[in-house]
């Protein structure tokens, strides 16, 4: 179990330690401040704020940028400069992107814009900026393979990543902005100039049947609108998932629409993004026609996430993000995270074989489970179940798909809600639909385990270590040795019952 690597806590005093990072965007859209509490695997922001600024929106055609748009970011930026010394961040980085890189101007920008923000700003190459994507990927998925684009307002960044390998890369001028500036706002336009500019890259057919990873805010949007057209139950970016074909033809509705501003879920998305929202759709639509991935998977993670990333010590870059995002989460939650670990191989015995025995990545998602189980303990005991399930259903965690990120909320809602078949579930019936039977499966065995763990350990480690489970073709036997054996009872048996039916087994507790 990997999980363990840091040193046991309880509270977030074990992260004071750390030394926050900050990280300014200066995009061609929008200018963001995110500071980060450490460089660690799964960072937490502690703070973040975007404005649209809109600095690229004439770039292209008049290669300078606005007046107006350039007060704003200079004001957005003085204000973050004066959060990060309240913050009493020390470590400031800040980036500029395509609009600023190819503005007459931008030079001019960037000394005054030093001035406001305090630090030194590095104005990316489209070669660096698609890199830093990439890393960004990696920093959000366990051992990512596909083409990875970023969408900015100035331009559209596209690598091919494998894992650890960054392939071939461009930058292309497809950005919102930029479409809707050279265009003169003719989606017709705009739609043939983005498919000229994505088929002189022969390298983007290596996508085929692979996953295209979206980022960058439009796309996002878009996503928001696909989740409220099908009553997506989640309203979680990182790691939602389209069908390719699906998405081209919702790309295709939202650029075709007459009527944008009446799509359900529209009033949720800023009005300064509306604008640039049939441009995304588009370029969207035409790289996924152009590429052939199996899906679109969305990403939070970006370039100031790929550049923490880079940022990290070689021994944090090869954790697993999900693991240790819910190893630190229990460590500052949970009563003991040690004993967390412990549920971790305890309930390893229960899916060893027979119609129970998981994957290498369903194990991987059960240790998460096992690690989050315990988060809800302070809620009052009529709400826990509802309350931890939706805290773990909209964690921010990375190296999970939806379907996984569903398992671990309800394996930790049926924790504390019971996991027969025929107990209250009107909390999670949503979440439920939404995932196969065996990963609902799984959960309720999964969180019955933990039912009867904490029945037996009553939360504290070194119990359940020593009262091992086995599981036969006709018996579910829990061993309680003498030293425990005083912790039977009738509950115990009850809750051990109940677990037993669920993987098909007749209960024995056995005292040797």
């Amino acid at each position: 179990m990997a999980a363990n690597e840091r040193d046991s806590g309880d509270s977030w005093d074990g992260h004071r330690s750390l030394e926050p990072l900050g990280i300014i965007d200066i995009g061609s859209n929008s200018v963001r401040l995110v500071v980060y509490e450490g460089a660690i695997r799964a960072a937490a922001p502690i703070f973040n704020e975007k404005v649209l600024c809109g600095l690229g929106r004439a770039v292209a055609t008049t290669g300078r940028l606005g007046n107006e748009s350039t007060a704003r970011a200079l004001a957005s930026l003085e204000r973050f400069h004066a959060i990060t010394r309240t913050l009493g961040v020390k470590n400031v980085r800040a980036l500029a992107t395509a609009a600023v890189r190819e503005a007459v101007d931008g030079p001019n920008f960037i000394e005054r814009a030093e001035r406001a923000a305090g630090v030194k700003i590095e104005v990316l190459s489209g070669d660096k900026e698609a890199s830093l994507a990439a890393s960004g990927i990696r920093m959000g998925f366990s051992d990512p393979s596909g083409i990875a684009g970023d969408l900015g307002g100035g331009s559209l960044e596209l690598i091919d990543i494998d894992g650890e390998a960054l392939n071939e890369r461009a930058t292309l001028p497809l950005g919102g902005l930029r479409l809707l500036d050279v265009s003169g706002d003719k989606l017709e336009k705009a739609y043939a100039i983005a498919g000229d500019e994505l088929r002189k890259l022969s390298w983007l057919g290596k996508g085929k049947g692979r996953r295209f990873y979206a980022v960058g805010g439009t796309w996002r949007a878009l996503a928001k609108l696909h989740m409220e057209a099908r009553d997506y139950p989640l309203r979680v970016m990182q790691g939602y998932s389209i069908p390719t074909a699906d998405a081209i033809s919702f790309c295709e509705m939202v650029r075709r629409s007459k009527k944008l501003g009446q799509l359900p879920g529209m009033s949720e998305i800023a009005r300064a993004r509306r604008e640039v929202l049939p441009y995304g759709a588009l370029v969207l639509e035409r790289t996924l026609e152009v590429v052939q991935p199996s899906e679109v998977v969305l990403s939070v993670f970006g370039i100031r996430e790929g550049l923490l990333y880079e940022l990290l010590p070689k021994h944090e870059k090869a954790r697993d993000p999900l693991l240790s995002f819910c190893y630190d989460y229990a460590r500052m939650r949970s009563r003991s995270v040690d004993h967390a670990v412990e549920l971790c191989s305890w309930t390893d015995a229960l899916f060893s074989n027979g119609d129970t025995e998981e994957t290498s990545d369903e194990r991987r998602l059960r240790h998460a489970a096992c690690l989050l189980s315990d988060i809800g303990w302070r809620s009052h005991p009529d709400y826990r179940g509802e309350q931890s399930l939706n805290l773990v259903a909209h964690a921010g965690l990375a190296g999970i798909d939806h379907p996984g990120r569903i398992f671990l909320a309800l394996s930790v809602y049926y924790r504390h809600a019971g996991g027969a078949p025929d107990a209250p579930d009107r909390f999670s019936e949503r979440l439920r639909n939404a995932v196969t039977k065996r990963v609902v499966r799984r959960a309720r065995i999964t969180g019955a385990a933990i039912r009867v763990a904490h029945m037996l350990s009553i939360g504290m480690p070194g119990v359940i270590d020593e009262c091992p489970l086995s599981l036969g073709n006709k018996k579910l036997t829990l061993t309680l040795p003498p030293a425990h054996a005083a912790l039977d009872g009738e509950r115990l048996r009850r809750r051990f019952a109940a677990l037993a039916e669920l993987v098909g087994r007749e209960a024995e507790v056995r005292k040797p």
